[in-house]
């Protein structure tokens, strides 16, 4: 009996080992990314950017799942900073998230080491930096994970694939552009955009009669895209991590901060085609064009821009009312997906945000729920785990919108690990919005016009919704997301829309219980740089 209690008790003990030894079990990938300024020329003209390793775009971070990625990043620039990993959920390590609520900024002529797992994650994705205005000058990349061999996907192999990074550009520098909304001038409309870091003419090869790959990330600051290829149709397969019902479209479009990634067959005679991203929502239109090459090509491409029917991710108000969303998420994870039924897991917090442009002591902000977000000089993640108290109040900000004037505050919402939240996100304003959770994928379940009621919960999607980081709003409605609080830490959820990030349209959710334990959240990391009030600790 005692060898049987024993036998046991060892077994478990190597159980809860092999638990913490996941990291070790994994490969690792190392980087070393050195952030500099350098001239770069994307609209024509000559303008100071920020690139890393030399580069703009920045070199793709590939990687396969599960893996181990340590970045080190030599800040070369005159100001503190920062890369955060978009869509990248940093399970129980918030630590890396990379976001001035949960790190010290990486001071000039300094580095720090990031060290975390792609866990559990196969998609497209995109880092960028969170300091300041930088990401208005650069500094971004694309992060993509395939899957490991015995996890399969369920579309057939591709021969090949492209990364394209489509966002808007201003010929003005970062600098220009966070002293114009200092002064509480609103940004103007874009320059122009891009595709991979050119205005036009880059070019991607790939044989007649193989079938590509094409991750689409929109990297800019304010616009959203459509993006479409000239004779040619895009059969979706994923989105932000979620592998979906694979239907074809003419054009998608594509918000501020999301990700898609589509199949698309080279089935047409041996020439040069476009590949176009105009602007949604703006006057005038912005278009680039790259060009899709047949190999053996010495045609160019020729002829109308190509513009056909719009998947816009979301039901249209008459579809919302007659069907579900013919997206599934499934597969995305070792276990799949499409079998969670989050749709009967009942709701344990229901929180309604609004966004607005205000005027705070006479200067340009933007608030959430009455309360235009201020970085304070200790983050957050630090303050919470050293116990320093005059940083930050849970719940400053409250589950619904306020009717007082906004003020300047720092906004943390405070909740439970394994909390069920329904979010509103409600845009009173005549201009697009864009919303992003860190450390997180969430269901998206529905959309409207108007004001949320919770009479609209009956057009939700409790069936099969798309699972993503990203979600978009569009003027004078709101769209609703579940979430599961599943990932212990301090959360940065936050617009994508840069200049009212920048100007205080952000907030961060703390999911936290009151068990220490490393299978629900890592401790501090040893390398963790300090600052503010914790620089005493």
């Amino acid at each position: 009996m005692r060898q049987a209690i024993s036998l046991q008790f060892f077994l478990g003990a190597m159980a809860c080992l092999s638990a913490f030894c996941v990291n070790a079990e994994d490969a690792s990938r190392y980087f070393t990314w050195t952030a500099t300024y350098g001239t770069i020329y994307p609209l024509g003209v000559p303008q100071q950017g920020i690139l890393i390793n030399g580069q703009f775009p920045g070199p793709p971070l590939n990687c396969i799942t599960n893996e181990n990625i340590i970045v080190t990043v030599i800040n070369k620039l005159d100001e503190p900073f920062l890369i955060t990993w978009n869509g990248i959920q940093l399970r129980r390590m918030s630590w890396q998230d990379g976001v001035l609520g949960t790190n010290c900024p990486i001071p000039p002529n300094s580095n720090w080491t990031y060290n975390f797992q792609a866990k559990d994650q196969i998609g497209t994705f995109t880092y960028f930096p969170s300091t300041a205005l930088h990401r208005a000058a650069g500094g971004f990349g694309a992060f993509n994970i395939e899957q490991r061999s015995i996890i399969p996907i369920p579309y057939p192999k591709p021969d090949g694939e492209f990364t394209l990074l489509v966002g808007d550009w201003y010929k003005a520098s970062h600098q220009v552009l966070r002293k114009k909304l200092n002064s509480g001038v609103r940004l103007p409309l874009p320059d122009g955009l891009l595709i991979n870091g050119v205005k036009a003419g880059y070019v991607f090869t790939g044989e007649p009669g193989r079938t590509y790959k094409f991750r689409v990330s929109n990297v800019g600051i304010a616009t959203s895209i459509n993006f479409r290829i000239q004779g040619h149709v895009l059969k979706l397969i994923e989105v932000e991590g979620c592998h979906t019902v694979q239907d074809t479209y003419e054009s998608l479009d594509v918000h501020v901060g999301q990700s898609v990634t589509v199949l698309v067959t080279l089935r047409l005679s041996t020439k040069d085609y476009f590949i176009v991203a105009s602007s949604r929502f703006t006057k005038p239109i912005l278009t680039t064009t790259a060009i899709l090459r047949y190999a053996g090509s010495n045609t160019k491409a020729s002829g109308p821009l190509p513009i056909g029917p719009t998947y816009q991710l979301h039901w249209s108000m008459k579809q919302a009312r007659t069907i579900r969303t013919n997206l599934t998420a499934n597969a995305a994870r070792p276990n799949p997906q499409g079998s969670y039924h989050y749709g009967t897991i009942p709701i344990s917090r229901t929180v309604v945000l609004a966004n607005v442009e205000t005027k705070i002591k006479g200067a340009l902000r933007y608030a959430l729920n009455g309360i235009s977000y201020v970085d304070p000089a200790t983050p957050l993640k630090l303050a919470d785990w050293f116990n320093i108290p005059g940083v930050f109040t849970l719940n400053s900000t409250k589950d619904r919108p306020t009717s007082s004037p906004p003020v300047l505050g720092v906004s943390v919402l405070g909740t439970t690990l394994h909390d069920f939240a329904e979010i509103i996100f409600q845009n009173n304003e005549t201009t697009v919005q864009s919303w992003h959770l860190d450390g997180y994928s969430f269901y998206t379940v529905g959309y409207g016009g108007g004001q949320w009621t919770p009479d609209m919960r009956r057009r939700y999607n409790l069936a099969d919704a798309v699972t993503r980081h990203t979600v978009q709003v569009y003027p004078k409605g709101w769209s609703a997301i579940l979430v599961s609080l599943d990932n212990k830490g301090m959360w940065n959820l936050r617009s994508a829309i840069w200049s009212r990030r920048y100007l205080g349209q952000q907030l961060y959710i703390k999911v936290w219980n009151n068990e220490y334990s490393l299978y629900t959240e890592a401790d501090i990391p040893p390398n963790a740089l300090l600052c503010g009030k914790a620089a005493k600790h």
